[in-house]
């Protein structure tokens, strides 16, 4: 688990230590709130108070909470694409919810990271930086703090973390690329199909075309913005639905069993190290196997 240390410079003396938390951490108020009550700020090595103050050459360091799920466990395949201390990031296969809903208490993602944490002798907080609906395969960040679920987050909402997916989508499609900027909302609320509505929030998809075949396209797909549904929307309401998506107007059962839509890059910088990290999931067997029918 990460552990955030600072060594105090003649600029920082006479400050608190709650000031050199706030200047080079960079934590929630809910998280420095949180360190400090279970006394997990320390001075040269010692618990420390917030209001003690630091000279030159002392050492603040911070420890994380150490938090865990209690999801039941299950016995699930999981498919880690790269792990440390503070991240784990799957190759998720299709047919596989994330997170346990009323409907769906077990046979989830969250259900085979406890057991995952068990066979691997690990206790963290299940936090899941990004969601994919059921029937999309590919890249999910698991972080194992609160600290990295929050930078990451950050970075989505700055559009710092890019996201890029491979499709198969029905017709052929003209343009090499193209982006499409058109509002998603959810026009009846019993119902879980979103589309493109004047109200609707902010959306933009970028695509770009990496082969065409008789009736359908491979596509790349990079997205600005992270609604739900939002590459199965923005796609149908261009003529171009994802194949296999039943959702949304193209089913082909006998080409996928499945919307083929796949998570197939993530780039990001790495909150504990600053690091940029690319990680890539291979395209699955399914959607290469409906590629060759379609050839």
């Amino acid at each position: 688990m990460a552990e955030f240390k600072h060594t105090v410079t003649i600029e920082d003396e006479g400050k608190e230590v709650r000031d050199i938390m706030k200047m080079y951490f960079d934590f929630s108020a809910r998280l420095r709130n949180k360190v400090k009550r279970e006394k997990l700020v320390y001075l040269n090595g010692q618990q420390t108070q917030g209001w003690y103050k630091v000279y030159a050459g002392d050492v603040v360091s911070v420890e994380l909470p150490e938090e865990k799920s209690n999801f039941p466990l299950q016995e699930i395949p999981l498919y880690p694409v790269y792990e440390d201390e503070d991240l784990l990031l799957l190759n998720k296969q299709p047919g596989l919810i994330v997170h346990p809903t009323k409907g769906h208490p077990m046979g989830t993602v969250a259900n085979a990271l406890m057991y995952y944490q068990q066979v691997h002798d690990q206790s963290w907080k299940i936090r899941f930086v990004n969601r994919l609906d059921m029937d999309t395969s590919g890249l999910l960040i698991v972080a194992k703090n609160a600290y990295c679920q929050n930078a990451l987050t950050d970075q989505m909402r700055k559009n710092l973390l890019k996201k890029t997916y491979i499709a198969i989508v029905s017709g052929v499609i003209e343009d090499d690329r193209g982006t499409i900027d058109a509002p998603i909302g959810r026009p009846d609320p019993v119902d879980v199909r979103r589309g493109v509505m004047a109200d609707g929030a902010p959306s933009v998809t970028h695509y770009e075309v990496l082969e065409r075949y008789d009736r359908y396209t491979l596509v790349q797909l990079a997205l600005e913005t992270g609604r739900t549904h939002q590459i199965r929307v923005h796609m149908s309401h261009i003529g171009h639905p994802v194949l296999g998506d039943h959702l949304y107007g193209e089913e082909k059962p006998y080409l996928i069993e499945r919307q083929a839509l796949h998570a197939a890059r993530l780039e990001f910088r790495h909150p504990v190290s600053d690091q940029l990290m690319s990680v890539e999931a291979p395209l699955p067997e399914d959607m290469k196997e409906a590629i060759g029918k379609i050839r």
